[in-house]
């Protein structure tokens, strides 16, 4: 009779165990998605943000108009359901063009409007930048639960999977060059 209770008594601690590294590992994944969200959140931020920019210079530089284009087909491409984290920076490089151009035109760098929205538009950069480094904070805390131990026996009988951090490209890893 002791012996079945003990035996009961160890079955139900190893449940008990298991269920709560099961539901760690499931706090641990959807914090890693929310941080993912929360990265959208600021992308569709900026992607708002950028066709009150690109109308505000258009007035002072109407002849550009390959700057405008490339700004809007990048915002476009980031926007849709198959862009990448490649098209978000694309899209933030272009950006970064208005911004240039803007260098050109001393009485669109003095405008009000202008100013607010580039101001706006550096914080909600900021704001992806801190954002990332969050969701790659909470990628890693996922990804050490499901590869320690005994988590990560847990995390294979059910199947949680590694989830991808967000990583800098070539281009961005380079070099900046400042001229002035």
């Amino acid at each position: 009779m002791e012996a079945t209770t003990i035996l009961i008594g160890a079955i139900f601690l190893v449940i008990i165990m298991i269920a709560v590294i099961y539901n760690s590992l499931v706090n641990r994944r959807n914090q890693a998605k929310y941080a993912s969200s929360c990265i959208d959140v600021l992308l569709k931020k900026r992607y708002d943000l950028i066709p009150n920019l690109v109308e505000t210079v258009k007035g002072y530089a109407a002849h550009e108009r390959a700057t405008f284009e490339s700004v809007i087909q990048s915002r476009n491409k980031a926007l849709s359901p198959s862009a990448t984290w490649q098209d978000q920076q694309n899209l933030a490089t272009a950006t970064h063009s208005i911004f240039a151009l803007a260098e050109s035109y001393p009485a669109l760098r003095s405008d009000a409007n202008f100013l607010m929205l580039q101001r706006q538009l550096n914080e909600c950069e900021e704001q992806i930048s801190a954002a990332r480094r969050a969701y790659n904070a909470s990628v890693m805390d996922y990804q050490n639960a499901i590869d320690m131990f005994p988590s990560s026996i847990i995390a294979s009988i059910f199947h949680f999977t590694p989830m991808a951090s967000y990583e800098a490209t070539e281009v961005e890893k380079e070099n900046v060059h400042v001229r002035f």
